[in-house]
């Protein structure tokens, strides 16, 4: 079973690609390496897909589905930043009610760093495949009022990421995937 975490190499051809989508395979990693760092061992396999082609109409995205889409039954999760990592304000979230309840919950868990909500639909290109199979799916939300400043620009630079908002989006990263990767059962569908 698999809990799936993800963003994509897509530099734009006037940008370097440090927010879209650098920031979303950063926290991606980023979640990963914290919990291996932790030593924790959850009861699903954790797996980091770094997209490619996203920009190119999903191509990689595509490719991975039809490789694997005959074991969606072992997906539990699949979970995508794409918006930037600016400070974050919550998960968007595609699922069933009984599983929507129990993304709530987890948010609980991030009420010291004040981000809790569940917003109605995952957005993510990359996992719009599985969420349209029934996969439960989660996308990164944060304070977009900026994104769209150096979005597909050549302001996409390492300097528009703020360190400090780009480790509280690998922590609402880490906590929901590592919870959800260790639950008893797969989350319903």
């Amino acid at each position: 079973q698999v809990v799936l975490v993800s963003g994509h190499l897509d530099s734009w051809d006037v940008g370097q690609g440090a927010m879209d989508d650098g920031g979303g395979v950063f926290i991606s990693w980023e979640a990963l390496s914290l919990i291996k760092d932790l030593g924790l061992r959850p009861k699903r396999t954790l797996r980091l897909v770094l997209w490619v082609g996203e920009e190119q109409g999903g191509i990689g995205a595509e490719q991975y589905y039809q490789l694997h889409k005959e074991n969606i039954s072992n997906f539990d999760i699949v979970m995508e930043s794409d918006e930037g990592t600016f400070k974050p304000s919550g998960l968007g979230f595609t699922g069933s009610a009984k599983a929507r309840d129990i993304v709530k919950e987890i948010m609980t868990l991030l009420q010291p760093i004040n981000v809790t909500d569940v917003y109605d639909d995952a957005d993510g290109t990359d996992i719009n495949y599985w969420m349209r199979d029934g996969v439960p799916g989660a996308s990164l939300r944060d304070y977009l009022s900026k994104y769209f400043w150096f979005h597909h620009s050549q302001g996409d630079t390492m300097t528009v990421q703020d360190p400090n908002q780009m480790n509280l989006c690998a922590a609402v990263w880490t906590v929901v995937s590592y919870v959800i990767a260790d639950m008893e059962e797969m989350l319903p569908r």
